[in-house]
Formats: structure tokens, sequence, C-alpha cells
């Protein structure tokens, strides 16, 4: 499987001080701020990533706050397909989300919420 990016999810009740510990401390930049979620990205190595993400009642993608890890995968169909063939816990079925991924939910081993998922390829 080819995996682009690795992402952890850290949920936070203070934004402002977990913002600023990443930014100012680690020096990762805003690669996306939207309700209720931030993505990170380091300056020197831009893949290596984190998502940040509170709970808003009108956040964008609420369910992130049920992730732990955010994986993704140049073919997020394939990887489905395998997860279903090898017998995996499949949480959340695979689906295009509105904000351009195609995406499905997996436990692994340890009980931790796995999003895998691809970006929706523009079709003509």
């Amino acid at each position: 499987m080819e995996i682009r990016r690795a992402m952890p999810v850290i949920t936070t009740n203070n934004l402002a001080q977990t913002r600023e510990f990443y930014e100012k401390f680690l020096g990762f930049r805003v690669a996306m701020d939207e309700d209720g979620m931030l993505m990170l990205a380091s300056t020197s190595t831009p893949t290596t990533q984190i998502i940040i993400a509170w709970s808003s009642p009108t956040a964008l993608d609420p369910e992130l706050l049920e992730v732990d890890v955010s994986v993704e995968v140049a073919n997020v169909d394939e990887a489905h397909r395998r997860a279903v063939v090898d017998g995996l816990s499949v949480i959340r079925e695979l689906r295009d989300e509105p904000w351009g991924i195609r995406r499905f939910f997996v436990r692994d081993p340890s009980g931790r919420t796995i999003n895998v998922a691809s970006h929706i390829a523009h079709r003509s």
C-alpha cells in the first residue's frame, strides 16, 4: 500500500494553548484552518503533519474527534477492499466527503481509530 502521509490527531479543549505549543515551541505552520480542526505542517518537511481537533457545533468534520491517526493512501478503494478481505474491523464504511476526500475508518489491534483516506480526483 502506498502511504503518502500519516498524521496523529490531537484532540483539545484548549485550542489557543495547544496551537501556541505546536506553532511557537515546535515550529509547525498552519496548513489548513477549518472550524473544528487545524492541520499543522513542518516548515522543513511539509509532509510531517499533525491535526488538532476540537469540539464545535459547526465543525466541518465532527467525526475527526473519533480519530486517533489519519493516513493518506494512494488508493483508498484498494485499502478498503484489503481491510474487508482481511477481516479487519471497519467501523465506518467507505464514502466520499463534501470537502474532497474519500475515506473509511478502521480499528487497529490496539483499539485506535484510523482514518484511511485519499483525495478525490477531479472528474471532467
